[in-house]
């Protein structure tokens, strides 16, 4: 733990922090307990971000932006306050992340992958509704409760360090490296497509055990997302269904006007994975993709995609 973290213990407002959860590169996060025994999710600001005053109103501007999220995919947040010289926001504790899920399990049975994408995207549905774009879809902000329940968190960071840059001019980084899209890491305007890039990232990660781009170079791998198509799941785990390819695949796409153009339409089609009222040959693939071969290990000098 950082010298300046908060120690487990340690009172902030009406929170007493138990342990900690885990952290990004602004904030850490922990377990806390209430004045009345309920326990929380707390997150907390690092100083070096807490005390640039541009920097901490942006972020309370944005958590009570993501406040106003009332949606049953969008965590809850309780409060945002101040104390000791911390900032911070509580929010409902969860007891798992699709991240430490993956950690364990390596990939999802396919109804679980499916589950938790509706409810990601059923989220970004709402959100995008009010000009909220995400801008950090990754499995450590997908929470999860029972049954497949999954909860979007963390709107309010990316969007507090997207509006710090925008005002003055300060570079940091918006977005995790490998589920950036492509028209992030080219620093171009985006959209909530931009969202569907990269939660098709994290359905790639869940259905396959792996990303499908992968670099230490962060250059490397920003060109990864721009120009390299993505290898299809199904070559990956051959016992995925080519519906779900096809939805993955389409979110994927380098250029937006190739992906679900909303939400709402990728929340269609993976409503219809079970009843199948839209032909899967209807589901298009990004221009530039050629249909996998039907048996990806006798075809190694054969390419699965054509120059764009």
């Amino acid at each position: 733990m950082s010298a300046d973290a908060p120690s487990p213990g340690q009172v902030l407002g009406a929170y007493t922090l138990d342990r900690l959860l885990g952290q990004g590169g602004f904030a850490w996060v922990y377990e806390a307990r209430r004045e009345d025994g309920k326990s929380f999710a707390v997150k907390v600001l690092k100083p070096r971000y807490a005390t640039d005053p541009a920097f901490e109103s942006r972020f309370r501007q944005e958590s009570v932006v993501a406040a106003g999220l009332a949606h049953p995919n969008i965590v809850h947040i309780e409060e945002i306050g101040s104390d000791r010289g911390f900032v911070f926001f509580a929010m409902d504790l969860y007891p798992e992340t699709l991240a430490t899920r993956l950690a364990a399990s390596g990939h999802l049975e396919e109804k679980s992958l499916v589950a938790i994408s509706l409810g990601v995207s059923r989220a970004l549905a709402f959100a995008h509704g009010r000009n909220v774009i995400h801008r950090d879809i990754k499995p450590d902000n997908v929470l999860l409760g029972a049954h497949d329940l999954a909860v979007l968190t963390d709107f309010g960071i990316a969007r507090a360090v997207s509006g710090y840059v925008a005002a003055t001019g300060f570079m940091m980084t918006i977005g995790t490296p490998h589920y950036i899209s492509p028209e992030q890491a080219q620093g171009r305007p985006i959209d909530g497509r931009t969202d569907i890039y990269s939660l098709g990232i994290t359905m790639y990660r869940a259905a396959t055990g792996d990303l499908p781009f992968r670099s230490r170079d962060w250059y490397e791998l920003a060109r990864l997302h721009v120009e390299a198509p993505p290898e299809p799941p199904r070559m990956r785990r051959p016992e995925l269904s080519k519906r779900i390819e096809r939805i993955i695949l389409r979110c994927l796409a380098k250029h937006p006007d190739d992906r679900y153009k909303t939400a709402e339409e990728l929340t269609a089609d993976l409503q219809d994975i079970d009843t199948r009222i839209r032909p899967t040959s209807e589901i298009p693939l990004p221009s530039g993709y050629l249909p996998e071969p039907e048996r990806p290990e006798a075809k190694t000098d054969r390419k699965w995609w054509k120059p764009w």
